[in-house]
């Protein structure tokens, strides 16, 4: 009796203690009692319901073992203890005989040794037993649904295992013996496990909201976070199928794929453009591991960012760098360590912004120790090369012009973030704006606003619409067309919300910055200081250095930044690296410190000859005395080359006719303004004029070509952000190639407005490659302005869809120019084809139509060979890669027996059989045009 009292006493301690973990850990508990048979089959059903709470399974619990007398209430405690204790369940007995008479009760005797076993190989063994028949697609789903841990899903493959009597048990009884024995991990050790707990906490806590973004309010990041196009990167000159598109990987795929460039490097490396989304992509990663989700495989993940790292100046060691740069042990830090060091395996290291780390890399200096201190940039290149750590995996993010070739030798596997899709950007609206018709509005708004739409695909831009909502729909202001009225838009938008009640029905006028302009060039000058010595986190000594006050950081342009060094006060940055180029080019643009001449050294690059950049533009600028300590002049020297590009951008916008006016009443001296934009024009002019006469001169025989740089492509934004004809004219007067080539240069919707604001004014036609890029459908309208230039349009692998063809094709029959159109590789289906044969049909001058890759059917092709019989000047045809299948076939040849001028047709891919190939034959008895099928 006195044995039921205790018991009874203690049942509320027992309820608390059951469901203090997490339900993986009460199962561990069923396991126990099950296999030492305290639980009947029965019993175990009635307390593995799904979707039961917790606390509720645990009274069950407690009341079906009261019943099962004091022997059964000692095994509960027991398994209480050990699942507390977190020990390791005993293995599989050697002796074990895989061929029992009695399989389903051996799976249960054993079932904690077994659910451990099968750990880590639940997949493989799970599509196993599908293939034998053994459980059904349906049982095999149920499994698998994503709220089980691989440990519950072990464990219902055990539940089918006992009520099946069609084999399955002692099919699993050989599949385990022949499961590797797992290592023994000591990651069972008091300081282990509570370290790793806190780890998790740290993470959570810093992950769970969104503030990069925005300083006046809290997001939090399970709620707005919407999905990226993340593509595996195509390695550019490496032999192989062309037909093959690049593969699209959700998150949680990140070291899923088995594609790799160095199959022995650890570091996955993840690009995009600044603003495309790769620090909210790593937070997500983050999170989804402290909250149990996904990257369950890693026990340890330590986030870092390099515009922090780069401000440690002492030398550490990698124990340093984990622990008093991420989190810090509580108990036994040496053994925690030493853990870390036995296996690397279960690390993950994510490094954010590899391009504000102002290191460049090199692999030339090598360091093995980890308890040796060493530099920083040192610390940071050995471990990307596996030199520490190795076999831990690493996660790095970068602009792409800040990797250098040194750095993709040492990497895994290379990604590519390329902002939202079309349908990414409407979902995060929506998630953004909750209330009834408010994302409705906003959307029709982005639809009948290509260019603020095509803006829109990097997340930084679809956050500006989102808060400035209120301006864009209730004020009625024009539409932003470009990337300087977006920032002025959000500068006038964070003004008004910290100006006093009567201001605020205002816009964004001179009366409203004039008021606030100290404080704008007081973070103006923090920000261009930031930039000349590569400096993105800032503390209260810069600050006060920098006459940054209170005032000033109440208007939220500002943040706290996430990761903070231990024992120091949290340094601020700026909401976003283009936030900080943006203050730097109104500095620029209204400051009385800037002499005009300074700003050419805006249009050199980095450092003389260090980059492309520099090396095309005007060596006059080159030349010159050194520079002031200090001075904007220096400053500017000083400054990395991608943000050179993005505050050289803002500050032609700035200085824009457009804009003109906002600044001039702001600006002491109107004669300064003018004269700066006078200089920012001869810059932009020169600059131009150089890089064409650099284009070298044609093949006998052939139109000039010119791959551009991506220095070409900045020069083309700027003069974009200009918005001026006269300049757009001229730089296309001197543009006289025949071939222009841009592929891989991450081309978007927005590069391909500025593309077409200039390319428009050509006075010859020319062949527009523009491959491998980000174009979409929003992109294919944006570039319609130039269609009339052009006389061939290459878009290979932009993801373009049948509603951005439409409408290229709808504006290419009223251009007599184009002949050539090349398409594979896109998302084309058979809601395309009418266009294509309404092309085909009515333009008989058109020479290329290629298709190929794409998913058109036999019903496309039907209707694209209606267009064929009519067509009388189509000499390529390119269909590989389809699915047109007999049916398609026989239409094709059917169209093309007395076709008089196609030479060339690929069918490639198709699935035709042998009704297709004859009617291809009883084609070619016909047709005495075509040279090659």
């Amino acid at each position: 009796m006195c044995a039921q009292d205790a018991f009874q006493t203690q049942r509320s301690q027992l309820v608390e203690l059951l469901v203090s973990g997490s339900l993986e850990g009460f199962e561990s508990i069923l396991d126990q009692l099950l296999s030492r048979e305290v639980l009947s089959w029965e019993d175990y059903e009635g307390l593995s319901l799904v979707g039961q709470p917790i606390s509720h399974l645990a009274r069950r619990l407690l009341d079906t073992v009261w019943n099962k007398g004091a022997w059964g209430r000692e095994q509960l405690t027991a398994a209480v203890r050990e699942a507390q204790a977190d020990s390791q369940p005993p293995e599989l007995p050697s002796s074990w005989d895989p061929h029992s008479p009695h399989p389903a009760r051996d799976l249960q005797s054993h079932r904690p040794a077994i659910v451990r076993r099968l750990y880590g190989h639940v997949e493989g063994v799970l599509d196993l037993t599908q293939q034998r028949g053994f459980i059904s697609q349906y049982e095999t789903d149920e499994i698998r649904r994503p709220i089980f841990t691989s440990s519950q899903r072990a464990r219902r493959l055990l539940d089918l295992a006992t009520v099946k009597a069609n084999g399955l048990a002692a099919f699993l009884l050989q599949c385990i013996q022949e499961l590797p024995v797992p290592l023994a991990l000591p990651f069972e050790d008091a300081a282990c496990k509570k370290y790793m707990s806190k780890l998790r906490t740290v993470i959570s806590a810093q992950s769970r909201f969104l503030s990069t973004y925005d300083g006046a309010e809290t997001l939090c990041l399970e709620e707005v976070y919407t999905e990226n196009v993340l593509e595996i990167q195509t390695e550019v000159g490496v032999a192989g199928p062309p037909q093959q598109s690049p593969t699209t990987l959700g998150l949680e795929e990140l070291f899923s794929t088995r594609d790799h460039f160095n199959k022995e490097a650890d570091t996955v490396l993840v690009v995009g453009e600044a603003g495309s989304g790769k620090s909210t992509l790593l937070q997500q990663l983050h999170l989804l591991w402290a909250l149990g989700r996904a990257f369950q495989e890693f026990f340890f993940v330590f986030p870092f960012s390099c515009r922090q790292l780069q401000c440690l100046a002492k030398p550490l060691c990698v124990r340093t760098l984990l622990f008093e740069h991420c989190c810090w042990p509580d108990l036994g830090p040496q053994n925690v360590f030493q853990v870390l060091l036995d296996h690397p395996e279960r690390i993950l290291l994510t490094f954010d912004g590899f391009d504000e780390f102002r290191f460049r890399f090199t692999d030339r200096e090598r360091h093995c120790c980890p308890t040796t201190p060493t530099s920083v940039q040192s610390l940071l290149f050995n471990l990307l090369q596996g030199n520490l750590l190795k076999n831990a995996r690493k996660v790095l993010t970068s602009r792409p012009g800040a990797v250098s070739a040194s750095l993709r030798k040492h990497v895994r596997i290379e990604l590519n973030l390329k902002g939202f899709s079309e349908e990414g950007i409407e979902l995060y609206l929506r998630k953004r704006h909750r209330e009834p018709g408010v994302a409705d509005r906003l959307l029709c708004l982005l639809r009948a606003t290509s260019a603020l739409h095509g803006l829109c695909h990097l997340p930084v831009f679809s956050w500006m619409v989102s808060k400035c909502h209120e301006e864009l729909l209730l004020q009625g202001q024009g539409s932003p067309k470009t990337t300087t009225d977006m920032y002025l838009l959000i500068l006038g938008h964070f003004l008004l919300h910290a100006s006093p009640q009567p201001l605020a029905t205002h816009g964004l006028g001179p009366s409203l910055i004039q008021g606030r302009l100290p404080t704008l060039l007081h973070l103006g000058r923090l920000a261009l200081w930031g930039l000349g010595t590569c400096c993105y986190v800032f503390s209260a000594k810069q600050l006060q250095a920098a006459h940054v006050d209170s005032e000033d950081l109440s208007l939220g342009f500002l943040v706290r930044a996430k990761r903070v060094v231990a024992g120091s006060t949290a340094p601020l940055e700026f909401l976003h690296i283009t936030f900080q180029c943006f203050f730097a080019a109104f500095y620029l643009a209204l400051s009385a410190d800037t002499p005009p001449s300074s700003l050419r050294h805006l249009f050199q690059g980095h450092r003389p000859g260090s980059s492309p950049l520099a090396r095309m533009l005007p060596k006059l600028f080159l030349r010159g005395s050194r520079c002031k300590e200090g001075s904007v002049a220096a400053l500017l020297q000083g400054a990395e080359s991608h943000n050179l590009q993005i505050t050289g951008a803002f500050l032609v916008g700035l200085l824009s006719q457009e804009h003109r006016s906002l600044l001039a009443e702001c600006q002491a001296s109107e004669t300064a303004l003018l004269r700066r934009r006078d200089c920012v024009r001869r810059c932009l002019t020169r600059s131009l004029r150089q890089h064409f006469r650099s284009i070298p001169s044609a093949v006998p025989g052939e139109a000039k070509s010119m791959h551009a740089l991506p220095g070409f492509l900045w020069l083309i934004r700027s003069l974009y952000e200009m918005q001026e004809e006269r300049l757009a004219r001229e730089a296309a007067r001197r543009l006289n190639v025949g071939h222009l080539k841009l592929t891989f240069c991450s081309v978007g919707p927005a590069e391909c407005a500025a593309l077409a604001f200039v390319l428009r004014h050509l006075r010859r036609p020319v062949a527009l490659q523009l491959d491998h890029n980000s174009v979409g459908d929003i992109g294919v309208e944006q570039l319609l302005p130039c269609l009339g230039v052009c006389k061939a349009l290459y878009l290979r692998d932009n993801n373009i869809s049948d509603r951005g063809i439409c409408k290229l094709v709808e504006h290419a029959l009223r251009c007599e120019q184009l002949q050539k159109l090349a398409l594979f590789n896109n998302k084309l289906t058979d809601g395309c084809a009418h266009s294509m044969a309404r092309l085909l049909a009515c333009k008989q001058n058109f020479l290329a139509l290629r298709l190929g890759n794409n998913h058109i059917t036999a019903a496309g092709a039907e209707v694209l060979a209606q267009g064929l019989r009519t067509n009388n000047s189509l000499q390529f045809l390119g269909f590989w890669g389809n699915q047109v299948g007999d049916e398609g076939a026989q239409a094709l040849a059917a169209a093309l027996g007395d076709h008089q001028s196609l030479r060339w047709l690929s069918l490639v891919g198709n699935n035709i059989g042998s009704v297709g190939a004859q009617a291809l034959a009883l084609m070619l008895e016909k047709n005495v045009a075509l040279e090659e099928l």
